[in-house]
């Protein structure tokens, strides 16, 4: 019986194509602003950044990302779904790729600037939640020595019994 294939549009996906068809339609200044890769920034061509993408498994999986999220604009899974490497990642059947989204080096700085922003907020507000008045604060043990005062037993002056027992 034949297995169902997963719907990936990185099925059978060359690099050399899925770059050749990113380039073609963004071309390299707007990857190099996306992605932050100097390969698309120093030099730009075909060779050397295939060349680049192929040894660096990080970046061709930045490269991949982009390519399934921004290019052909498939649905976001859940967090078991990015824990997977993006040839590995499979769609429900029926969902076909969208037509890529439209980049401009301003929208990609406003879309950066909002997700900082974003992340800057969710850092205040762990901290907010970790140092709140509700919550009980631990205090260090030097702080908690220095207030017992004389509750606690003093060393022993006898050599012969350091435990003072």
């Amino acid at each position: 019986m034949i297995e169902q294939q997963e719907n990936s549009p990185l099925h059978g996906l060359k690099l050399e194509t899925m770059l050749t068809e990113l380039v073609d339609f963004y071309d390299w200044e707007i990857l190099y602003a996306s992605l932050r890769l100097a390969c698309f920034k120093t030099n730009p061509n075909m060779l050397a950044c295939l060349k680049f993408l192929k040894n660096i498994e990080w970046a061709r999986e930045r490269v991949e990302n982009f390519y399934l999220y921004r290019f052909k604009r498939m649905p976001k899974g859940d967090t078991a779904h990015f824990e997977l490497k993006p040839r590995e990642r499979g769609f429900a059947n029926g969902i076909v790729p969208r037509k890529p989204q439209a980049l401009t080096i301003e929208l990609i700085e406003e879309m950066r600037a909002k997700s900082s922003a974003g992340y800057e907020a969710m850092k205040q507000n762990k901290d907010r939640a970790r140092f709140s008045k509700d919550k009980p604060r631990a205090q260090d043990s030097y702080a908690q020595n220095t207030r017992s005062g004389g509750n606690r037993s003093q060393p022993s002056q006898d050599p012969n019994n350091p435990w003072g027992k």
